[in-house]
């Protein structure tokens, strides 16, 4: 994580995207570190959300192409993962977008949004929103902190 935050807003930007697919990678510490050098809050905010949102598009883009099979091989996402996912997005509908953030749940929940052909503009209001609130809950709490 130290090499992403060496890289300043670049760095957080190809964290956040990261993140947002199969990649165990975590882009709130990222966040945290520079938050803590000093660099715009707002700034590192609107760069961490932008780079998520567009992973999650990227999950979109896979489940809506290449099909819950491909897409399964591709994000390594188990038949067990996806079902549940699937089973989330009919029970609360557009709304569990707002939630592609959680770990584990997140991923797959953009990848059958794909492949259900959810109208893009819902999905990136609700992936959006979702990631941007995420994203300032976490960078109050480290300022606070510090």
């Amino acid at each position: 994580m130290d090499s992403f935050a060496e890289l300043g807003y670049f760095g957080l930007f190809i964290a956040a995207f990261l993140a947002a697919t199969i990649l165990p990678l975590s882009s709130e510490v990222v966040l945290s570190v520079l938050l803590l050098n000093g660099l715009s809050p707002i700034a590192l905010v609107a760069i961490a959300t932008v780079g998520n949102v567009l992973g999650s598009l990227t999950n979109y883009a896979l489940g809506y192409w290449a099909g819950p099979k491909v897409a399964n091989k591709w994000l390594k996402i188990s038949e067990e993962d996806f079902t549940r996912a699937e089973q989330r997005f009919t029970k609360y509908g557009l709304f569990s977008l707002c939630f592609a953030w959680v770990p584990v749940i997140g991923d797959p929940i953009t990848v059958v949004a794909g492949i259900l052909r959810i109208r893009l503009v819902w999905f990136v209001l609700l992936v959006t929103a979702g990631k941007l609130i995420r994203y300032i809950v976490v960078s109050y709490l480290i300022l606070q902190v510090d």
